[in-house]
């Protein structure tokens, strides 16, 4: 365990159970993604540059295991499968929300994924900040809804070079982009106030051990006789 505001290393916590779900939804990605590239003339993947998700996505839901490995191998904690689940659902969601046609026929589908895929991206980092940052649950809580904004506007600058550039609907995409970036921070902040919650109660679980009280003269006299 590292002290002082470094980080510190969790031996105990098993995640193992996480597996199956998180290597499932990996699969699910490639296979929809494959499945974009395969038909891309189909209504639910044209203009929704298919292309461009192919090519980042994997990289995106790799970060967990890649920021793992450079950690090196002299580590001790198990893989957090856990907080790799929470990063690759989001892309998951959006890849299935294409490939189902819900964006174009399900009302605010996209409002309920930009609130909620940043409150699932907003809980990955808020867990880890918590199991390996010696930080307080208000910062834990600060960091998720400040990491929360920063994706949401480099987000935003994503869609913004895919899909604006070319468009002349210029008032209806701003609205909706500050929508998009509204709910983007109210679903990380809401997700960092959770992990604050679950931080502050761990914290009052684990209960200091009480020092013993030194003993007297007199009574280390009485003890020696």
């Amino acid at each position: 365990m590292w002290k002082g505001g470094r980080a510190r290393e969790s031996t105990g916590m098993d995640t193992s159970r996480w597996r199956p779900p998180a290597l499932l939804a990996k699969a699910a990605l490639a296979a929809l993604l494959a499945l974009a590239l395969v038909f891309p003339e189909w209504d639910r993947f044209a203009d929704k540059a298919m292309d461009v998700r192919a090519f980042t996505y994997p990289g995106a839901v790799m970060v967990v295991a890649l920021i793992w490995l450079l950690r090196g191998r002299d580590r001790k904690a198990p893989f957090p499968w856990d907080i790799d689940l929470l990063v690759t659902a989001p892309f998951l969601i959006d890849v299935a929300g294409n490939a189902a046609d819900l964006y174009d026929t399900v009302e605010r589908f996209d409002d309920a994924c930009h609130f909620a895929n940043w409150a699932l991206l907003g809980a990955a980092a808020g867990i880890a900040l918590h199991r390996w940052a010696s930080l307080k649950p208000w910062v834990v809580a600060v960091s998720c809804a400040g990491m929360g904004a920063i994706a949401a506007i480099l987000w935003e600058f994503f869609e913004y070079w895919v899909f604006i550039l070319d468009t002349p609907e210029t008032v209806t995409i701003y609205r909706d982009t500050i929508g998009d970036l509204m709910l983007g921070l109210a679903g990380a902040t809401t997700a960092g106030l959770a992990c604050a919650a679950v931080a502050v109660r761990s914290r009052s679980r684990v209960r200091p051990t009480p020092t013993p009280k030194p003993l007297k003269v007199a009574e280390l006299d009485r003890a020696a006789r």
